[in-house]
């Protein structure tokens, strides 16, 4: 291989997943057969052995998949795909936006179709296997074309509005950067009242003790609570979860239905304390500053790899067996390109979140003026998800958003 784009992408490329891998065979390695005496009394040695053993399937599971996504793109690139796929595109003789939608919607759905068995066997064997799955084949199929046509319906227009400005405006990256933004703050909006529905059913939920509770804990906290929904998780699978979304005055707070199934309102408040943690620490507001600096820095260098009289982008361009230099290819191989980058952000991003996920628990154990609640509801949560409880630091580092569940509970009983 004489073009050194291409050799410094492919070795990148492997690189990373030699990364992931080594990472996952960490991570098995330190899986410890004796059940920390934290979590004595909400694990019994069986359930202890089989949340390690659904750690083992998953991260096996994981390494099968990078190492089959990782071939795919491979072959796909040393056939001659990608030239071959802009040739034919280009031939139907459409403009330079519906060619680009037309190229990357083909790359889209071919690697859909290609990951769908692998989706399949996660929910119906893997999941399944676990007493996890709930959703049906009906379900899932369902999920996936209204998946499709929201990509259709919102990602499309988003990519064509992309491709133009780069193509017909000077400062392309900097319109195309603050046309993202104000997309992704309109998504934010969007999702809750929206997007989400169509795939959960909220209720709003009914008055009773922990309503009551949980408004007395918002107007403690000084949040302003609007609304208090019940999401229909349990439709999918047993896992649980809570979140909140919304602007300014206006707050909702969601719930899964098998996270009230399977926690004493305490700790339901200290669950949505942390959630409310987040918001007056402004971590939503950090992580989305954060997000759109990153976002502007890709498109300001995707803006000198898609310019044609650049001898970068004719060097990547001709790496990928493309003779045109287009912003819609250029879209795709600069991801590529920047995947070494794209990981230390990530790791960025997960150092920041492990450092909130702490700050927050700590704002849960002040507002309920004990730590106990929250340290209750955490391990009954890593049970219900069946956790890993002793994951090694490595995969910790790269990969976890938040903090292991026994780190967690060691800082919150610092706390006491």
């Amino acid at each position: 291989m004489d073009n050194p784009i291409a050799l410094f992408i492919l070795l990148a490329l492997f690189a990373l997943w030699n990364l992931d891998f080594i990472s996952s065979l960490f991570n098995l390695k330190a899986l410890h057969p004796q059940l920390p005496d934290e979590f004595k009394g909400v694990y019994d040695e069986d359930k202890y052995a089989k949340s390690q053993q659904y750690t083992r399937v998953s991260e096996r599971y994981g390494i099968v998949t990078s190492t089959y996504s990782l071939t795919v793109l491979l072959v796909f690139w040393f056939i001659g795909g990608f030239g071959w796929l802009d040739v034919w595109m280009r031939d139907f003789g459409w403009s330079e936006t519906v060619t680009g939608l037309a190229f990357i919607g083909a790359l889209i759905m071919g690697n859909s179709l290609l990951s769908l068995p692998f989706q399949i066997y996660d929910t119906f064997v893997i999941e399944e296997r676990f007493g996890f799955n709930k959703t049906t084949p009906k379900t899932f199929f369902i999920d996936q074309i209204k998946g499709l046509l929201l990509a259709v319906i919102l990602g499309a227009p988003l990519l064509a509005l992309i491709i133009w400005i780069f193509a017909s405006i000077e400062n392309a990256w900097l319109w195309a950067w603050l046309s993202f933004t104000g997309f992704q703050l309109l998504m934010t909006y969007l999702a809750p009242s929206v997007i989400l529905p169509l795939f959960n059913k909220f209720q709003p939920m009914e008055d009773g003790e922990l309503k009551s509770s949980i408004q007395e804990m918002a107007k403690k906290c000084d949040f302003p609570l609007t609304e208090i929904h019940v999401m229909d998780g349990s439709k999918r699978s047993t896992k649980s979860n809570a979140f909140f979304t919304g602007f300014g005055k206006h707050k909702k707070i969601a719930l899964f239905d098998t996270l009230i199934d399977n926690h004493s309102n305490e700790e339901l408040l200290a669950v949505l304390a942390h959630e409310v943690g987040h918001f007056k620490k402004k971590h939503i507001i950090q992580r989305m500053a954060f997000s759109i600096i990153q976002t502007a820095a890709i498109f300001f260098l995707l803006g000198m790899v898609t310019n044609k009289e650049s001898d970068f982008a004719r060097g990547l361009f001709d790496a990928f067996g493309v003779s045109d230099i287009s912003t819609y290819a250029g879209l795709v191989f600069f991801m590529l390109l920047f995947s070494p980058v794209s990981k230390i952000l990530s790791i960025v991003g997960n150092v920041m979140s492990r450092k909130h996920e702490f700050e927050a628990d700590a704002y849960a154990a002040e507002i309920q003026e004990t730590p106990e609640h929250l340290i209750t509801g955490l391990k009954k949560l890593s049970a219900d998800n069946l956790s890993n409880l002793t994951p090694h630091p490595l995969p910790v580092f790269l990969d976890y958003s938040h903090p292991p569940t026994l780190t967690r509970i060691k800082a919150l009983k610092a706390l006491r």
